[in-house]
C-alpha cells in the first residue's frame, strides 16, 4: 500500500474522535490548516501526514493509532469505487502471510479475525448509503428458523458481506454474490471465522452458480426493486415452479430461486419488502405457494419495514397444511417464535380470494391476547416496594475524602469515567457507586463543569458502609422496576382497550 495516504473530513474527525463540524471550524479558524491536495471542493482530500503533523503541532493529537493507519493507507492505494476489491485483496494477502508490514503487526496485535473486521466496519462507513447488511441479530434469527445447526449446508444467494452465513458457524456454507469485491470479502471473512464455504461471485438469477444444487436450508435478503433483474432471459426457467414471476416482482424470482436449492423438507427464510404480501400482479405465485402448503409464515419485523417469509419445500408424503401464520412480531416473540407449527394460523381457504393479500396487518392475527396475559402478570410480579429507609432524627455529619484522594490511596481506579472500588472490604461497591451518584446529580444542576474527582465520600467504617449500600442497591432496583412498570403499563393499556374492543378479551365474572 502506499504511503502517499489520503484523508477526507470524515477521516480527520474519526482520528481524533470530533465531529465533521469541528473540522470544517478548523478549516477556517486556522489558515495554517492543511490544504486539500485532491478531491472535490465539496469533498476536498488532505494529505494524512500534513493533517497528523497539524494535529499533533495543535495539541489535538498524540498520534495516528496503528489501526487507522492501516485503514487511510489501504484507501489511499486505489479509488474510492474499487474499496471493496482493495479490502477483500487485503484480507486475502493476510490469509496468505504476505500482508504489508503495518496490517501484519495490526494482525499481531489483535488476531487475524479482528483485524480484517475492522477494515470491514470501515469500508461500511465509508460506503453506508451504498450498502446495507443484514442486522446480526436478525440474521441470527433467521439462521434459527431454517435450522442451520452442525453439519447442515446452507446456502445464502445474496450473500452481501456474509452476515447470514457468519450467523451459522456450524454450518457447511454455499453463497454467492454479483458484487465480486463483497463475495471477495464474504470469503476472507468465513475463512478466518473457520466456516467451511463455497463463495461464488455473479448474479445467482441469471448466472446461477449452483445449478442442480439443494442446500439443507436456505437464507436470503436479496436487493429490492431490482427492475433489471432478467425477466426477458428468464421466461421459461425451470425455477417458476410456482409461476412466471412478473417484471415488476423480482422479490418473487428470488423465492423460487431459493426454493429450487432446497431439498425436499428443506427450510427458506427470506427477507421480503411488507408490499410484495399484498401486490396485485404477484397474487398467482401467492396463491400457489399457499395451495401447496409451502408458505410457511409472514412475519412482520419491528422497527424493520420488512417481513420474513419462512418457507418449507413439500416432501413426498406431506400432508397439506390448512392454515398460514401471518404475525406483527415484536423482537421478545421474534426470539422466541416457533413458527411451524402454526399454532396462531389463518386459515388458508380465508386467504384464497381475488387478491390473496398476506400482509399480516390486515388481519391482526397476533398474539396481543397472550402479550395482555404475559404483561399483565410481569406486571403483577413487580414488587414496587420502597427501601426500609426511615427519617433521620438530625442530618448526619460524617468525615469525607475526595475521589481524588481515593485514587491516591489505591481505594478506587478511574476507567473511562467510571469510578471503582478496588478493595469491596475497605470500601463498598453499592454504597461507592450510590454515593458517587447522589454527588454527581448535586453538581450536575450547578453552574459548574461536573469533575468526578471532586465528588466528596463520606468515611465510614464497612458494616455501615455495607448497610448503606444495602439501601443504594434498592433504590436501583426500584427504578429499574419503576420503568419496567412503565413499559408494561403501557402495553396492557394498548392492549387492554384492543383485546376488549374486538372480542379477545372478556371482563372476568
Amino acid at each position: 500500500m502506499t504511503d502517499d495516504s489520503l484523508v477526507n473530513a470524515g477521516d480527520i474527525a474519526r482520528l481524533v474522535d470530533v465531529g465533521r463540524a469541528a473540522v470544517s471550524n478548523w478549516r477556517r479558524r486556522h489558515s495554517d490548516f492543511p490544504r486539500p491536495v485532491g478531491g472535490t471542493a465539496s469533498s476536498p482530500l488532505f494529505s494524512l501526514g500534513e493533517v497528523e503533523l497539524w494535529l499533533r503541532r495543535n495539541g489535538k493529537l498524540d498520534r495516528v493509532s496503528l489501526a487507522d493507519r492501516v485503514w487511510q493507507r489501504l484507501r489511499a492505494s486505489g479509488d474510492d469505487l474499487d474499496l471493496g476489491g482493495l479490502v477483500a485483496a487485503a484480507g486475502a494477502r493476510l490469509i496468505d502471510g504476505v500482508a504489508d508490514a503495518d496490517l501484519a503487526e495490526l494482525a499481531a496485535e489483535r488476531g487475524e479475525r479482528a483485524a480484517f473486521e475492522f477494515l470491514c466496519d470501515r469500508y461500511l462507513q465509508a460506503h453506508s448509503r451504498r450498502i446495507s447488511i443484514t442486522p446480526p441479530e436478525l440474521a441470527a434469527v433467521m439462521t434459527r428458523l431454517v435450522g442451520a445447526g452442525p453439519g447442515t449446508v446452507l446456502f445464502d444467494p445474496a450473500c452481501g458481506l456474509g452476515t447470514l452465513p457468519l450467523a451459522a458457524p456450524l454450518a457447511r456454507v454455499w453463497a454467492q454474490e454479483a458484487d465480486p469485491a463483497a463475495a471477495g470479502i464474504t470469503r476472507v471473512r468465513l475463512r478466518l471465522h473457520g466456516i467451511a464455504a463455497r463463495v461464488v461471485a455473479g448474479d445467482s438469477l441469471r448466472d446461477n452458480g449452483f445449478g442442480g444444487r439443494q442446500a439443507d436450508a436456505v437464507v436470503c435478503d436479496p436487493p429490492f426493486g431490482d427492475r433489471a433483474w432478467g425477466y426477458d432471459d428468464l421466461v421459461g426457467d425451470p425455477r417458476w415452479e410456482y409461476g412466471l414471476p412478473p417484471r415488476g416482482e423480482p422479490e418473487l424470482a428470488w423465492v423460487q430461486h431459493c426454493l429450487a436449492h432446497v431439498r425436499p423438507g428443506g427450510r427458506v427464510a427470506v427477507l421480503m419488502p411488507a408490499a410484495a404480501a399484498g401486490r396485485r400482479p404477484g397474487r398467482r405465485i401467492r396463491a400457489n405457494l399457499l395451495r401447496t402448503g409451502t408458505l410457511h409464515a409472514v412475519l412482520t419485523l419491528p422497527e424493520q419495514g420488512r417481513d420474513l417469509w419462512l418457507l418449507r419445500r413439500p416432501a413426498p408424503g406431506d400432508r397439506t397444511p390448512s392454515t398460514v401464520l401471518l404475525l406483527e412480531t415484536e423482537q421478545s416473540t421474534l426470539d422466541s417464535l416457533r413458527p411451524w407449527d402454526r399454532a396462531l394460523g389463518v386459515p388458508i381457504v380465508d386467504l384464497l380470494d381475488d387478491d390473496v393479500d398476506l400482509s399480516p396487518a390486515r388481519y391482526r392475527r397476533s398474539d396481543d391476547a397472550a402479550a395482555f396475559a404475559a404483561a399483565r402478570d410481569g406486571f403483577g410480579a413487580l414488587s414496587l416496594a420502597a427501601p426500609a429507609v426511615r427519617v433521620a432524627t438530625a442530618p448526619a455529619e460524617w468525615p469525607v475524602s475526595s475521589v481524588a484522594d481515593l485514587l491516591k490511596a489505591g481505594l478506587v481506579t478511574l476507567v473511562d469515567g467510571e469510578v471503582r472500588s478496588t478493595d469491596p472490604d475497605r470500601l463498598d461497591p453499592d454504597f461507592l457507586a450510590g454515593v458517587l451518584r447522589a454527588g454527581l446529580e448535586r453538581a450536575a444542576t450547578g453552574s459548574t463543569r461536573v469533575d468526578v474527582r471532586r465528588t466528596q465520600v463520606p468515611r465510614l467504617p464497612p458494616e455501615r458502609q455495607r448497610r448503606l449500600g444495602a439501601a443504594f442497591r434498592r433504590l436501583s432496583e426500584l427504578e429499574r422496576e419503576l420503568g419496567d412498570a412503565a413499559a408494561l403499563g403501557e402495553t396492557l393499556v394498548r392492549l387492554g382497550f384492543a383485546g376488549l374492543a374486538d372480542g379477545r378479551l372478556e371482563p372476568e365474572l
